[in-house]
């Protein structure tokens, strides 16, 4: 299999992968522009922007656009990210024709119509809330605000009440003239697809598409760790506590990851089996690197009762801290393979090998090969992997966010420096209780 691209004259990106083996196919439009791109009074419009393109076009009403895709048994969704936007579908290879018209149609035609938009302002709304109820949710929010303090990278994806609830037709079609710009876009299919075919189709559908008269900036993003509580009766407690990470494809990148799951991606993972199950003091417990175009976040979730709250934290950060001192080459090895595996069996799934594709080229510009990505897997060794945790989690500000009854957490200053010995600068602090 080999990735075959082509890029029109207005600066769409078009890029598909033949996968001969199967009868179904997987195809989508990429928008390199999210909540992060929304102007000081556009909080939550890319999300609601992304809702509003299945509510009806010119050729086609909601109901439609389901029925037409359910009609031949396939699947039409959206996803809308801190940097990205994603419309997308999977179907048989017979209808992609049929799925690329109903995509481009809601991107290039869509009405947004004032019944409509009510409805899904409506409906947001009802979203948002959901999110509030649910703390194992609504805390990474939380965490990603105190990281990214006063900033656009720090908002929530779906907006506020108030500001969803503002919106006008008008200000979504603004928005989308302004960011869905033709250079920004990526058409990427997998699967049993045909190159020259979808080309063709896009062609017709977006060629005529030129670039705004300006052209968007992102703010740059700056970590400043802070730590956000909220006390609430509630039967657990969740925590994220958090460290600078690396962004998209730069140095570090794939050893931050590897280092995730060295301390927390499976059963076998250090803080699994020391927190979870030689101590008990969570009945859940994993690590996570999250990368954006200009920065990252490495964290730590965890799970736990009121009880276990004032120990679990220190305990957390001196399971880090001794990933500075050392890491085994064992260790580097079986998360390289689980690493290794997941890249390679999710290149076995159309859908998932579509999103890859297209986000290699928004954000690296360039998709790599098997083989570069392998060898960078081998590359990275133990000594590499010992000094990117010092250079992550010593010297660093953290970020700590809590939600559920977390009265006995210490706060994130003496949490790191009960860990490591020494002093560290408090973070700015937001105290919620209820």
């Amino acid at each position: 299999m080999s990735v075959e691209i082509t890029r029109l004259s207005n600066g769409l990106t078009i890029a598909t992968e033949n996968m001969p083996t199967l009868e179904s196919a997987a195809l989508g439009v990429w928008v390199k522009a999210g909540a992060r791109d929304e102007a000081e009074g556009e909080h939550g419009i890319a999300h609601l922007l992304e809702h509003m393109a299945f509510k009806g076009t010119n050729r086609r009403s909601a109901r439609r656009i389901a029925e037409e895709i359910e009609d031949v048994g396939g699947e039409l969704n959206a996803s809308t990210s801190v940097e990205t936007t994603a419309y997308y579908a999977r179907v048989m290879k017979d209808d992609v024709p049929l799925a690329l018209d109903i995509l481009t149609d809601i991107l290039i035609d869509s009405r947004f119509d004032e019944e409509e938009l009510a409805r899904e302002q409506h409906v947001i709304l009802q979203e948002i809330g959901a999110a509030e109820d649910t703390p194992d949710d609504i805390v990474f929010d939380h965490f990603q605000g105190a990281a990214y303090r006063d900033q656009i990278l720090g908002r929530p994806i779906l907006g506020t009440r108030e500001s969803v609830s503002s919106f006008t037709p008008g200000q979504i079609r603004d928005y989308l003239r302004r960011h869905y710009a033709p250079e920004q876009m990526v058409v990427s299919a997998a699967g049993a697809v045909s190159h020259e075919d979808i080309v063709r189709r896009v062609e017709v559908a977006f060629g005529s598409a030129s670039a705004p008269e300006s052209v968007h900036r992102r703010e740059p993003a700056v970590y400043t760790g802070g730590e956000f509580r909220e006390d609430r009766d509630l039967a657990d407690a969740q925590m994220v506590l958090g460290f600078p990470g690396r962004p998209y494809y730069q140095r570090d990148f794939y050893a931050a990851q590897v280092l995730s799951i060295i301390l927390g991606g499976g059963m076998s993972s250090r803080l699994f089996q020391e927190i979870r199950e030689t101590r008990g003091l969570c009945y859940a417990i994993s690590a996570f690197h999250w990368s954006f175009s200009d920065t990252g976040i490495f964290g730590v979730h965890a799970a736990t009762g009121e009880e276990e709250m004032a120990e679990l934290a220190p305990v957390i950060v001196s399971e880090l801290v001794r990933a500075t001192e050392g890491i085994t080459e064992k260790e580097v090895n079986r998360a390289r393979a689980q690493m290794r595996s997941s890249l390679l069996m999710s290149q076995e799934s159309p859908a998932s090998r579509a999103g890859q594709i297209a986000r290699q080229l928004m954000f690296k510009g360039s998709v790599l090969e098997n083989g570069e990505l392998l060898d960078r897997l081998a590359a990275i060794d133990a000594d590499r992997l010992t000094d990117l945790a010092g250079r992550t989690f010593l010297g660093t500000t953290p970020t700590l966010a809590a939600i559920g009854p977390i009265s006995r957490l210490p706060d994130v200053g003496e949490i790191a420096s009960r860990a490591s010995g020494a002093s560290v600068p408090p973070p700015p602090r937001t105290l919620v209780s209820s």
